[in-house]
């Protein structure tokens, strides 16, 4: 690992104590609620979700905040959010487990193997189990775990959640079932190949959706729902792939992964603003193109950190530890952080679904928690670094 000067600014420590009493404040004035967007700064309202994938999350920022502080007023609440999920572990109608399970059970299991190896054994086996869950989604023809959308569907997205399935093959290894762990291997395998393929591009950047040929396993062309167009470049897809393809070359090892991961950062740095906050498409049109995604920032701050701890390349390690500063220097000024006691959020400007006019310059749970996740990973650091 690089070392460089500290990582950890007094922004960076009001910032965790400041998302601790958000949190605390969303809990308790709307208890046993899993939001997803706000709407004119609040978090419950009737508002449309288009798919129920967020629930991880809010548990998630709480195992952090114990993670960090000890506190059991933290644990218990994590507990609490984090138990309801488990049924979810068997969903075969979401690509989104990684993004349920690894930001809830997963972080559950971590504590839990310093002082209850039984209890983390059986956190773990619901883990396990949603990367099975996933894993069913594999369209053979095509080599990719499809979106909830249809069969024909490769979305950028699960870039984020293949890592559940990389995590079953391993545990399942290390249980003795070979066979099935080979299977759930050469599946997420076969889906980051696929996605590198089909979605990723030659500057970088990156597409929403790849749709296919059921029949044959062709790729036919690249699409959106949530971008500008199908060969625009959507910043919080850029994120998703850049976050995601590292992630697979910590299981993996494998150099495509990594060099597909590595591309992307490039093609975020040479073409966000100089605040590291990106517009929520880059291809914008001019009437929306001053519209910026915090939350794709946050996804990249996070991704970013964790390129800086595997790059090949130094002088990349250094680069990405330095943009890691930027995106969060920037994101920790009240430009970014709600200070304003009626908007319950913690992160301001962010974008859900800019077609369906959902959470549209709101805050959003995924930016709150790869937020949290960016300032946990420094803060861990310092820690272990004494």
């Amino acid at each position: 690992m690089i070392r460089v000067e500290s990582l950890v600014t007094s922004s960076i420590k009001t910032a965790f104590k400041f998302a601790q009493v958000k949190v605390r404040a969303l809990i308790e004035k709307h208890p046993a609620y899993y939001p997803m967007y706000t709407v004119g700064g609040r978090w419950k309202h009737q508002g449309e979700k288009w798919t129920h994938w967020c629930d991880g999350f809010l548990p998630g920022m709480m195992w952090m905040f114990y993670q960090q502080t000890g506190d059991d007023y933290w644990y218990n609440n994590a507990m609490k959010y984090t138990r309801p999920l488990e049924p979810r572990k068997d969903d075969t109608g979401v690509h989104d487990l990684g993004f349920i399970f690894f930001s809830s059970y997963l972080r559950w299991m971590l504590i839990a193997e310093q002082k209850d190896p039984q209890l983390a054994n059986d956190l773990d086996s619901v883990v396990i189990q949603a990367g099975i869950t996933l894993s069913k989604r594999f369209q053979e023809k095509g080599q990719y775990l499809c979106s909830f959308v249809e069969d024909a569907s490769l979305f950028v997205d699960i870039m984020m959640n293949v890592g559940i399935i990389y995590y079953a093959s391993k545990k399942l290894r290390k249980r003795a079932a070979k066979r099935e762990a080979a299977e759930l291997l050469r599946i997420a395998n076969a889906h980051c190949n696929t996605s590198l393929r089909t979605l990723l591009r030659g500057d970088g950047s990156t597409a929403h959706e790849a749709l296919f040929d059921t029949t044959t396993g062709e790729c036919l062309r690249q699409s959106t729902h949530q971008g500008y167009r199908g060969d625009s470049c959507w910043s919080r897809g850029l994120a998703w792939a850049m976050y995601g393809f590292c992630t697979a070359y910590n299981f993996t090892g494998n150099t495509d992964f990594i060099e597909a991961s590595e591309a992307c950062a490039r093609y975020f740095i040479r073409n966000t603003p100089d605040s590291g906050v990106p517009p929520w498409d880059y291809n914008a049109p001019e009437e929306t193109a001053q519209l910026v995604d915090s939350s794709a920032a946050a996804i990249a701050a996070s991704g970013f950190y964790d390129l800086s701890l595997v790059s090949p390349s130094f002088e990349n390690r250094y680069l990405y530890r330095q943009y890691y500063r930027k995106i969060m220097g920037s994101l920790c000024t009240s430009q970014y952080l709600s200070r304003d006691g009626a908007h319950e959020g913690i992160l301001k400007h962010g974008v859900y679904h800019i077609h369906k006019n959902l959470g549209v310059d709101e805050s959003v749970m995924w930016g709150e928690y790869f937020f949290v996740e960016a300032l946990t990973k420094a803060l861990s650091e310092e820690q272990r670094n004494g």
